[in-house]
């Protein structure tokens, strides 16, 4: 199980990083530019003439978003608790109100700024939002509680729905390595049952693996195993075909 886990580790440090800097890189490049427009470059709506509401909470869902990628995974590090408790407390608290404002804001603009896919789509990213801030409020009520095995299982939890949008990603790219291109959707309509299927296991899946590792079941190291191949896969794919391009 340790070997199972310490892969799955380093895959997900790997390509978030990775996934942060991009983030940093092109929308934060742009915006250091004064190139608002350049979100536009992969994002739908990302920057629309005259929407300073829209505008601006598209500018905090994307600072969130780097902020959480390159310091979510360091809450992870059993080690780093040990030797810089305080870093990790205030790091935690940064990462657990980021969590929450990207929650918030990707609902806001998934609703009212327009966002390719269809309803099904979007409900099932407006339910991994919905469960970001459950999983938020629940490790924050343990930690205040002493309680900090809860805390950690519910940590857990949030670090994997907050990585939703994520896991969407490298399971899109992994999908398409594995078929050779587009299977079960529509590319130009970026709709179809793959999608839909997507929507919803881009965070259920990785929290029942981790229920099932909590719970010491057997089998659980395989498939922990096969999600860390899966990451790793779709993460490297991700990294070449669409992050390392536009960094």
């Amino acid at each position: 199980m340790t070997y199972a886990v310490r892969l799955w580790f380093l895959a997900t440090i790997a390509g978030q990083l990775m996934f942060g800097m991009y983030v940093a890189a092109l929308y934060g490049g742009a915006a250091i530019h004064g190139d608002l427009k350049g979100w536009n470059a992969v994002m739908t709506h990302g920057y629309v003439d005259g929407q300073r509401l829209g505008n601006a909470a598209t500018g905090a869902h994307l600072l969130m978003s780097a902020i959480i990628m390159l310091g979510g995974a360091l809450q992870l590090i059993p080690q780093l608790r040990t030797v810089a408790p305080v870093f990790h407390r205030w790091n935690g608290r940064l990462y657990v109100a980021c969590a929450v404002a990207a929650g918030l804001s990707g609902l806001y603009m998934l609703w009212f700024r327009g966002a390719v896919g269809d309803t099904v789509q979007h409900l099932g990213t407006s339910l991994n939002s919905v469960l970001i801030l459950v999983c938020a409020f629940l490790a924050v009520r343990h930690a205040l509680a002493r309680d900090f095995a809860a805390h950690r299982r519910w940590a857990l939890r949030l670090f994997l729905c907050v990585s939703g949008v994520w896991y969407f990603r490298i399971g899109l790219m992994f999908w398409l390595a594995v078929n050779g291109g587009p299977a079960g959707f529509d590319i130009k309509t970026f709709t179809g049952p793959f999608l839909s299927f997507l929507s919803y296991a881009q965070y259920l899946l990785p929290l029942a693996v981790l229920e099932l590792y909590l719970r010491r079941v057997r089998g659980a190291a395989v498939l922990v195993a096969l999600s860390a191949v899966v990451t790793g896969v779709g993460g490297v794919v991700a990294t070449m075909g669409m992050w390392l391009p536009r960094m």
